[in-house]
């Protein structure tokens, strides 16, 4: 599906990723564009929002909370897991319990403005089909607009996110892979389900 909307958005030296070990309130965000999925007994929405996304992952008692926001974002810190500051790469793995795997790698890219052009024509391109595509404030001096792009894939023990948002204006793209995955011994396959 294809989305448009026109806002600002901070730069990218302004961002920052966080990891929850809980929901948050929605009123946090304003979002711009919203895919909710459920499959193999969790259940996972991922939100473009103004000013980056947020991945919300359920299975059972376990809620996990992914964001990238501006600095400046009051964000509260009960249930929170992992900060930082979106330089350069990180990844993690965590294990929640003894039945989720959540993992992410995020990366900020420095990119040619010719690269940045074709990669956002790309991500338009296959967000006509696929994905959430969402189009910021074209700035000044003839630049391209920011783009942020989310692709969700799932399979019945496991969701995998993909996120890019780009900014022109740095020429930079903020990349972040997360997946979400129910371990073999607590997974009911849905024939079994439907059973019951």
């Amino acid at each position: 599906m294809l989305y448009e909307r026109l806002v600002s958005r901070p730069r990218v030296d302004e961002f920052s990723f966080h990891v929850f070990t809980r929901a948050l309130h929605p009123e946090l965000f304003e979002v711009v564009a919203a895919r909710e999925v459920e499959r193999g007994g969790y259940v996972g929405s991922v939100h473009i929002t103004t000013a980056g996304h947020v991945v919300v992952w359920r299975f059972r008692d376990i809620v996990l909370t992914e964001v990238t926001c501006p600095l400046t974002q009051t964000l509260p810190s009960r249930g929170r897991h992992a900060e930082y500051r979106l330089r350069g790469t990180r990844s993690e793995r965590i294990v929640v319990g003894t039945s989720v795997f959540y993992r992410y790698r995020f990366q900020v890219e420095p990119i040619r403005l010719e690269v940045l052009e074709a990669f956002q024509e790309e991500l338009w391109a296959v967000g006509d089909y696929r994905g959430l595509v969402c189009q910021f404030d074209r700035p000044g001096h003839g630049r391209l607009p920011a783009l942020s792009y989310a692709n969700v894939e799932t399979r019945n023990r496991s969701m995998l996110v993909q996120v890019f948002h780009t900014f022109p204006e740095d020429w930079a793209i903020v990349k972040v892979e997360s997946s979400f995955q129910v371990a073999d011994h607590c997974f009911v396959p849905p024939d079994l389900l439907q059973r019951r």
